[in-house]
C-alpha cells in the first residue's frame, strides 16, 4: 500500500477511533451487506421467462457438444471466469474468453454449436459489444448479463442478445451521506451477476439431471473430492474380514476376545440378530464405564449393556454424510449397513480427522 500523501494523514485504526465512529463504521459495513443481499433478493423476485430461455440455450449447447464461452472485461471478466468454472464443474463445457483476445484470433474458438455468455454492467463495453455483434452475424446465440434493463432504450449489448438477464442494480452498495449513490466500485452489480450465473448453471445442470456422482467424478482431489467419495472407501474394518459381529446373548468378555483374535480391534463391537441385521453397538467408552462400575459386569450379555438401534449410514452414503453425522452427534464410530440392515463395516472418525475432513 502506498504511503499517505503529504496533505493526507494516515487513517486511524479501529482501536484509535472514538466509540461513535466505530459504531458508525460497523453500521456502514452492515448496510453494505444488506445492499448486496437486497440486490440478490430483487433477482429472485423478478426471475421469469428470460431465465428459462437462457436455460434452454445452455442445455441445448451442452447436449449438442457445444461450449459456453463466457466473456467480459475487468470485474465482469472476473465474474465471468467464475461462472465458466461453475458451468464446467457441473458438466457443461465452458471457457472464459477475453473479448479483446477474441478480436486477435480467439474468435476461432467459437463454433456454430457454441453459446456466448457476455457480461457488461453498462451494456456498452466496447470490446464486449463488438464480440457480440460478430457472433450474432455468425448466427451464434448470445445471452447477456447486464445492468438494469430499460425496455424503452435498451443497451447495445441487450439489442444484440437473444436473451437478456438484467442485474436490476441501479446503484452500487455503500450509499451514505458521503456517497449518496454508493461507491463507483462494482459491488452489488457484480454480486448480482455472479448470482445470475450460479442460478443459470445450477438450473441447467438440474434439467440435465446432473448428479452427485457426476460431480464427484469431476472433483476427485482435495477436501471436496474427499467428501464426495463413497463412505465404503474409508472402511478399515469390514464385516467378515476384520470386523466380527456378536449376538445379543454373547457375554461382553467373550465378544472382546473374539474381536481381538482378528488383529487390531476396532473401537466398537457390533451386535447383530441371527439374520445378521444390526441391533446394537458396544463402544470402548461403554467398556470403560462398565469396568469402572464393576469388572464382574464383563460376564453380562451384550443385550444388557449395548446401545440399541445405533445411528448408522447406508453403504451408498458419501463421506460428507459421515462428516455431518460426526459434527451433529459427536459419534466416533459409525456402523455402515446394507439395504437389509446388515453390517458392512465400521467407520472410525479418526479416518475423517486424518483426511482433515473434520476437526477433533
Amino acid at each position: 500500500m502506498a504511503p499517505p500523501t503529504a496533505d493526507r494523514a494516515a487513517s486511524p485504526s479501529s482501536a484509535q477511533m472514538p466509540p461513535e465512529e466505530r459504531d458508525a463504521e460497523l453500521a456502514f459495513v452492515r448496510a453494505v451487506l444488506r445492499d448486496e443481499a437486497a440486490a440478490v433478493a430483487a433477482l429472485a423476485e423478478n426471475a421469469g421467462e428470460p431465465f428459462l430461455r437462457a436455460v434452454d440455450l445452455t442445455v441445448r449447447t451442452a447436449e449438442t457438444g457445444g461450449t459456453v464461452l463466457v466473456s467480459g472485461i475487468g470485474k465482469s471478466g472476473l465474474i465471468g471466469a467464475k461462472i465458466a468454472a461453475t458451468l464446467a464443474s457441473l458438466g457443461i463445457p465452458a471457457h472464459a474468453v477475453h473479448p479483446t483476445e477474441a478480436a486477435h484470433g480467439d474468435l476461432g474458438r467459437f463454433r456454430k454449436t457454441d453459446l456466448a455468455l457476455c457480461l457488461s454492467n453498462s451494456g456498452e463495453t466496447e470490446e464486449v459489444v463488438a464480440l457480440a455483434a460478430v457472433l450474432r452475424e455468425d448466427g451464434l446465440p448470445v445471452i447477456a448479463i447486464t445492468g438494469h434493463l430499460d425496455d424503452r432504450q435498451p443497451s447495445t449489448l441487450a439489442r444484440l442478445s437473444d436473451v437478456v438477464l438484467p442485474t436490476l442494480v441501479r446503484y452500487e452498495a455503500g450509499a451514505d451521506d458521503r456517497n449518496p449513490t454508493g461507491f463507483l466500485a462494482p459491488t452489488s452489480s457484480t454480486t448480482a451477476a455472479l448470482a445470475i450465473g450460479d442460478a443459470l448453471a445450477l438450473a441447467a445442470a438440474r434439467r440435465m439431471r446432473f448428479t452427485d456422482e457426476d460431480f464427484a467424478r469431476r472433483h476427485p482431489g482435495g477436501k471436496l473430492g474427499g467428501l464426495l467419495r463413497p463412505v465404503t472407501d474409508l472402511l478399515r474394518f469390514r464385516a467378515g474380514v476384520n470386523l466380527p459381529t456378536a449376538t445379543p446373548d454373547t457375554p461382553v468378555a467373550d465378544a472382546l476376545r473374539a474381536a481381538s483374535a482378528v488383529g487390531r480391534r476396532p473401537g466398537a463391537l457390533l451386535v447383530a440378530d441371527p439374520d445378521g441385521r444390526l441391533v446394537g453397538i458396544f463402544t470402548d467408552g461403554d467398556l470403560r464405564r462398565l469396568v469402572l462400575k464393576d469388572p464382574s459386569e464383563l460376564s453380562r450379555p451384550l443385550r444388557d449393556v449395548m446401545t440399541r438401534a445405533p445411528r448408522t449410514l447406508p453403504h451408498t452414503a458419501r463421506v460428507r454424510d459421515a462428516a455431518a453425522l460426526f459434527r451433529q452427534h459427536r459419534q466416533d464410530e459409525v456402523p455402515v449397513v446394507d439395504e437389509h440392515g446388515r453390517a458392512v463395516g465400521l467407520l472410525d472418525v479418526q479416518d475423517l480427522i486424518t483426511m482433515k475432513l473434520v476437526e477433533d
